[in-house]
């Protein structure tokens, strides 16, 4: 059976609520699903829990939806580049949970893989341990933190057959797979769609069993967070 929705307001149409907690794949704007943000952010829902590496930049990304109030809580582990959620949060009116970016990802793969909690050396003895279990294995302390499950994630790939087994493009293959993986309900916009059998089973990063729906999106813009380049001679 075909996962293609004909638009990422049709994929998102009868999953978004408020109050919901969504994950977002991407690593600053490289691998972001620009028009599942997009579709996101129109469709109005409210109070939402972001959990992404960043918070995009003003005006795209996630900073559409911060721009918009749409989000209640952001759990992150960069927060740069975005002075409308530096304004937010300094007012008091977005909540942050910062995490360390390796812990991120492991609470994201943690979830997907069925395991509720870990421990981890990092943190320990700051403020991200606060509030949370620690323990010594060895002679070394650790802090616990628990898994994330989202209910739905917003994934970019670049390539996805019908059946939803999915190619990621170099750097693109970021936070990506862990956000697929970790989703209640996994919605994944991609640049090109083939046959099911068609993409080598080798060449499969994430097989389909984590995918419930995909977008073709072929001509994504693909923004540049600092564009630097050297000077002419």
């Amino acid at each position: 059976m075909s996962k293609l929705y004909p638009s990422a307001a049709a994929a998102l149409a009868d999953i978004v609520r408020d109050g919901q907690t969504i994950a977002v794949g991407g690593f600053g704007l490289c691998g972001i699903p620009e028009v599942l943000i997009a579709a996101l952010r129109d469709s109005g829902v409210k109070g939402l829990t972001c959990i992404s590496n960043n918070a995009g930049v003003d005006g795209f990304g996630l900073g559409q939806l911060l721009a918009t109030r749409q989000v209640r809580k952001m759990i992150a582990s960069y927060v740069g580049e975005n002075k409308e959620f530096e304004r937010q949060y300094l007012a008091g009116e977005l909540e942050l949970e910062f995490t360390p970016q390796g812990t991120l990802a492991e609470k994201l793969r943690a979830g997907g893989a069925g395991i509720p909690a870990f421990f981890t050396k990092t943190g320990v003895g700051t403020i991200v341990a606060e509030g949370k279990e620690i323990r010594e294995f060895d002679g070394e302390t650790y802090v616990m933190e628990r898994s994330l499950v989202p209910d739905v994630s917003l994934v970019k790939a670049w390539m996805a057959d019908r059946a939803g087994n999915l190619v990621f493009r170099r750097t693109a293959r970021n936070f990506n797979p862990n956000v697929a993986m970790a989703g209640k309900i996994t919605v994944v916009e991609v640049e090109t769609v083939v046959a099911t059998g068609e993409i080598d089973p080798d060449a499969v990063h994430l097989p389909g069993i984590f995918v419930h729906r995909i977008v073709h999106n072929p001509t994504p813009e693909k923004r540049i967070e600092q564009r630097t380049v050297r000077a002419a001679r």
